[in-house]
């Protein structure tokens, strides 16, 4: 399993990283419907025992449940073998309207108190990375948010801290407080945006980037139609998402039956072949890539060892621009 440094943070992940926002489950306002938590321990001790070194997760998925979960599937890990363990916070929640989205706040006094409450679900004496999940909403100014996530590395609380679906305007703030060791953006070859401006900001100060939603939610696999979406749970937040609905659905699946090619060519999958795409951009370090059971694991385990060539990305490229799918940058380089 190929490594890269995340940033200067110290530490060297694997290329791909077991993302547990399924592993939630139902119930909630983005869940992706029900979940057999076994199953979801199986697949984190699948991908780990396969050499993946790193876990994604966040106190808001299942609302709590994804990180009491990981927690588990961490005590069923020998403690020489244990992965990294990243998670988010900032995202409140209300236990009695588990289907209202959460509110998005980043107030000092709520970060310490989701801090805690990760810590315990999860079981760890330390959270390797700490990331806010999404910019505040009521106004607490970045430095302040930011201010009180250097202090959780100071007390030992954490070791590194990063920020997700931020964008550089934050990201310029944040880095005059203290340096911003990890950004998690969305990004896959539908989703391209992140290409044009957090990508080589990350880049320009070193600082790591793991990519979510690499096979955008699922679109970029073998297995995905259109069926798919009408057979999902009520309570799927993608049976609402625009790139799960038309026009843009037709796109995405052509997009995806074009990939077929490139990778029988690789002898791999159409998932490893959309992980693949997004490690080649400079400046990324890692791929989340979610899963719900070891056959799911198994699926995209071999996206962080293929190497597309310039010819494979070029097909890429025109197959993206024939289609229409997405937006953003559609070549390594900014093209």
């Amino acid at each position: 399993m190929n490594v890269r440094k995340l940033g200067t943070s110290g530490m060297e992940i694997t290329t791909v990283g077991f993302g547990a926002w399924a592993v939630g489950g139902g119930g909630w306002a983005f869940g992706w419907g029900p979940q057999d938590d076994d199953d979801s321990i199986r697949a984190i001790v699948h991908a780990v025992g396969n050499g993946v070194n790193w876990v994604d997760t966040a106190g808001v998925y299942g609302l709590g449940h994804s990180e009491e979960v990981v927690g588990r599937a961490l005590k069923a890990i020998p403690a020489a073998d244990r992965p990294l363990v990243f998670t988010k916070c900032a995202l409140v929640w209300d236990p009695q309207n588990p289907r209202t989205p959460a509110k998005r706040s980043a107030a000092p006094a709520s970060l310490r108190r989701d801090c805690e409450a990760s810590l315990r679900r999860l079981g760890v004496d330390r959270i390797d990375l700490f990331q806010i999940h999404w910019p505040d909403e009521g106004g607490v100014p970045a430095e302040e948010s930011w201010g009180e996530m250097s202090r959780f590395v100071d007390e030992g609380k954490v070791r590194a801290i990063g920020v997700s679906n931020f964008g550089v305007e934050l990201l310029d703030r944040c880095e005059r407080v203290r340096h911003v060791d990890s950004l998690q953006p969305p990004f896959s070859m539908i989703a391209r945006d992140s290409a044009s401006g957090l990508i080589p900001w990350a880049a320009d100060h070193g600082t790591g980037v793991i990519v979510y939603s690499p096979m955008a939610s699922g679109i970029l696999t073998e297995s995905f139609s259109p069926a798919r979406v009408t057979a999902m749970a009520e309570d799927d937040w993608r049976r609402q998402a625009p790139n799960f609905n038309e026009p843009a659905l037709s796109r995405n699946v052509a997009l995806r039956d074009a990939l077929r090619p490139i990778a029988h060519r690789h002898r791999t999958t159409v998932s490893a072949v959309a992980v693949a795409w997004v490690l080649a951009w400079p400046g990324v370090t890692g791929a989340i890539v979610g899963a719900r059971s070891p056959e799911q694991v198994d699926g995209w385990l071999g996206g962080g060892a293929v190497t597309l060539t310039a010819a494979d990305l070029s097909e890429i490229a025109a197959t993206v621009a024939r289609t229409g799918a997405g937006s953003g940058p559609v070549q390594p380089g900014g093209r």
